[in-house]
């Protein structure tokens, strides 16, 4: 258990360090794409200058050296393609293009056959799917399953790695939330079963009893609405409405009848002051939280005609798993389930890909757990406060921003206590929407600004637009102007006491890792997140109680956790949701309610008060226990401020910037599409070419991930694969079509490909990054941060240190 071990603190104070950290890296090896480089052929290339002609015998000569390549790399391609566990992920990613893009393609010989445009296509497709598989740190599925790792600080070493046996430990096939959400809905189409579903009070709604009322009745009131009169029947059912009590239950507590109890109820879902449906709890088995409301049903028949059609799904599930990386079988297997889905639930089996479309757009998905390990010690430890700085200085965005938000919600609260007017936390939630303020980007926007000017200064980075190539400072040089610009307490939400910093470590060779002879690069740096509290984490890891032991040491006493809707577009699915909740946590329902009400402790926004305490907004929930209002807006907080650390100043160029051995931004090019005129070369060879002019012209080295306002997701190029410049050429064109002014972003590959040190039990080199749990110790109250019960200074310390020696 972690607590039996000494916390592993970053120097110089104020952050310690998860015992646990998440290893993470593609299923496929590096050198899988270095294999689309062909050899000699960027030098034979760079024979000719930006002014040469392309034409001549020399040129006739490359251009054939290029269509030999060219043919050579489609048979390597076609050997990928082959490949089971490609076809198995593709089966996964996109079942269709099995049958669209590489059955054709494999039947396609390059040597003979004319490589015309849709083979072309199809050698890009194969290449595009590849370097996500091989390069990409994703955390998806077997091409990217979750690894895990932990401190030692009995060892000198930086890292070390245990292959384990074989690649993955385990792998598991679950549910998309959405999938059993469509059956769901189509089962509550049944009034049978129906009348056995609990009903639920609206969450924001507020109830009042009336002193003056001898009958016992009062009000009730919607947001930013009057308040409605309301009997003492109605009160008290919308009192009992708490989503585990069936309507005949709540007849036999009030002594009425059950016709009495439904006709009541039924009056207040037609007031919309309650709403009876068959909701499935946010979970990472939604399968199985259905099925527990379905056992509930005292109906024997009821419960069975229910629970047909969700056994049809769990047994077509259970097939997907069985399939395992046989494409074959288990694309007949989705097929399977897709067609048995589609007629239970006569909607689409597969959610188109759109802006308002949230991850899982599948039925099902695969999650896996990595068999090699880490262990990380004091090597590593000791070359990090570099990264105390970033994190402190993080902190300060996050301290910015929450006081940015504090202030505007003390203006709301104002409002709407004028008069005396109690307020809700339903009541501020819903004046301040789209939460957590609609002032909240331009708060951030500013905070984000400073924070790039105030690392300017740290940094001594040059005022003129020019920057150079490389900056390096030392900790020495900076320490104390870093201290200056941001160091202070935290004093942010809940949330934001983590942050999740992702680790790169550079190694030249197995021998320069053993010493600790290494540069590292942070990744990205995930703002007021402790990423490995979602459930794509937790639940691949081997051991659930350790996080949450993780978590206890964190926040000793009860948490107060908003409820989360189940998905939002683009990034927020069943795999984010948060998963180390305990037992003793509040959770609080403001307009959503997808917890479990039978597993968790739930308030709803109506019934807690926002106080002004000390100059605070305060949460005061209905047992009299108080929070932070700020906690109860936690998840809207870190959702806009998550990606928003950046040490890189803003300009068309920035330098990569080193701190003593850790590289805190890489270099970066914002390039104009206009000027990349390679893109529109009919040839391949005269593509190539010209993209490697237009490399050298502007600075970029061989190995880039690319961003493009087109492309879902940054892709990776290597200047010497024509196939990989091909693929940019054609994000390039895209790009110009839709905006001709528009700009790519390209960032140098750290570590590249060739550097890869993370291996499997066959020897097999895989790109990596290390992702920590990074907790402030700074914010009052937090353990060990002063005022903390136990902490020198906190209240009733000394006496009760004078009674022990007493």
């Amino acid at each position: 258990m972690p607590d039996e071990h000494a916390p592993v603190a970053l120097s110089g104070g104020g952050w310690r360090l998860w015992e646990q950290f998440a290893l993470r890296g593609p299923g496929f090896p590096a050198e899988g794409v270095l294999r689309l480089a062909p050899p000699g052929l960027a030098e034979a290339a760079d024979k000719f200058g930006p002014q040469d002609p392309l034409t001549g015998p020399d040129w006739t000569d490359f251009t054939e050296e290029l269509d030999a390549a060219a043919v050579r790399t489609a048979h390597h391609l076609q050997e990928v393609a082959a490949q089971p566990r490609f076809q198995a992920a593709l089966a996964w990613q996109n079942p269709a293009v099995l049958r669209t893009g590489i059955a054709p393609f494999l039947r396609w010989d390059p040597a003979t056959d004319k490589r015309s445009s849709m083979p072309r296509q199809r050698e890009e497709l194969v290449a595009h799917y590849w370097q996500r598989f091989c390069v990409k740190n994703d955390t998806i599925g077997f091409f990217g399953p979750v690894g895990w790792g932990r401190w030692d600080l009995d060892t000198e070493r930086v890292v070390a790695i245990e292959p384990g046996t074989g690649f993955l430990a385990e792998s598991r096939v679950y549910f998309s939330g959405w999938a059993i959400d469509a059956l769901a809905k189509v089962l509550a189409e049944d009034p049978e079963l129906m009348r056995w579903i609990p009903p639920r009070r609206v969450a924001f709604l507020r109830c009042e009893v009336d002193p003056s009322d001898s009958a016992g009745g009062g009000t009730a009131r919607i947001p930013g609405r009057p308040a409605k009169p309301a009997t003492a029947v109605e009160l008290a059912v919308l009192r009992l409405c708490d989503g585990t009590r069936r309507v005949d239950e709540i007849a036999a507590e009030l002594s009425v009848t059950p016709d009495e109890a439904t006709a009541t109820v039924e009056g207040l879902v037609s007031r919309r002051w309650l709403y009876r449906r068959l909701e499935v709890p946010a979970s990472p088995h939604p399968d199985a939280a259905l099925r527990e409301i379905l056992e509930r049903v005292p109906d024997r028949a009821v419960r069975e005609r229910a629970l047909a059609p969700l056994a049809v799904l769990e047994k077509g599930r259970d097939e997907v798993a069985a399939a395992g990386d046989d494409a074959t079988a288990l694309t007949a297997a989705i097929t399977a389930l897709e067609g048995d889905f589609a007629r239970l639930t006569d909607s689409e089996a597969q959610r188109a890909k759109g802006e308002r479309t949230a991850p899982c757009r599948g039925l099902v998905y695969l999650d896996a757990r990595r068999a090699a390990t880490a262990t990380t010690g004091t090597g590593l430890l000791e070359q990090l406060e570099p990264l105390r700085m970033c994190l402190t200085s993080a902190r300060w965005l996050t301290n910015r921003f929450a006081e940015g938000i504090r202030t505007r919600l003390h203006a709301a609260h104002r409002e709407l206590s004028a008069g005396g007017n109690a307020v809700s936390l339903g009541d501020i939630w819903l004046r301040t929407l789209p939460s957590p303020h609609p002032d909240a980007d331009a708060l951030l926007d500013a905070a984000q600004a400073e924070l790039r000017a105030k690392w300017a200064r740290v940094l001594d980075l040059p005022t003129d637009a020019e920057q150079p190539r490389l900056v390096r400072r030392t900790t020495a040089e900076i320490a104390e102007r870093a201290r200056q610009e941001f160091e202070e307490p935290g004093d942010g939400w809940s949330l934001a006491r983590y942050f999740s910093p992702d680790l790169l470590v550079l190694a030249e060779d197995e021998q320069a890792l053993a010493e600790g002879e290494v540069e590292l690069i942070l990744g990205e740096m995930h703002c007021a997140l402790n990423t490995m509290a979602a459930s794509l984490f937790v639940h691949q890891h081997p051991d659930r109680d350790s996080l949450i032991a993780e978590t206890t040491r964190d926040f000793p006493g009860p948490r107060l956790l908003p409820t989360l809707p189940k998905e939002l577009p683009l990034k927020w699915s069943t795999r984010s949701q948060p998963s180390l909740a305990r037992p003793e946590d509040r959770h609080v329902a403001m307009v959503d309610q997808t917890v479990d009400p039978f597993s968790t402790l739930t308030v709803r926004s109506g019934d807690v008060l926002v106080e002004d305490r000390d100059g605070r907004l305060t949460a005061v929930l209905p047992d009299g226990t108080a929070h932070d209002v700020l906690d109860a807006y936690a998840n809207t907080l870190t959702q806009r401020a998550m990606d928003r650390f950046t040490v890189r100043p803003e300009g068309d160029h920035t330098p990569r910037i080193v701190i003593d051995r850790l590289t805190v931004a890489r270099e970066t090019w914002q390039l104009p599409v206009s000027e990349a005129d390679f893109s529109e070369a009919k040839s391949e060879a005269a593509r190539f070419v010209r993209a490697r002019h237009w490399q050298r012209d502007n600075g970029l080295p061989r190995f880039v991930f690319v961003v493009s306002p087109t492309e879902p997701r940054p892709f990776y190029v290597d200047f010497d694969s024509p196939v990989y410049l091909t693929i940019l050429a054609k994000a390039i064109r895209r790009l110009a079509r839709k905006d001709p002014d528009a700009r790519l972003k390209v960032s140098e590959m750290l570590p590249t490909p060739e550097q890869a040190w993370l291996t499997d039990d066959e020897g097999h080199r895989y790109t990596s990054e290390l992702r920590f749990v990074a907790v402030d110790q700074t914010t009052p109250g937090a353990p060990g941060a002063p005022g903390a019960p136990g902490a020198p200074g906190a209240p009733g310390t000394d006496a009760r240190q004078a009674a022990e020696e007493g």
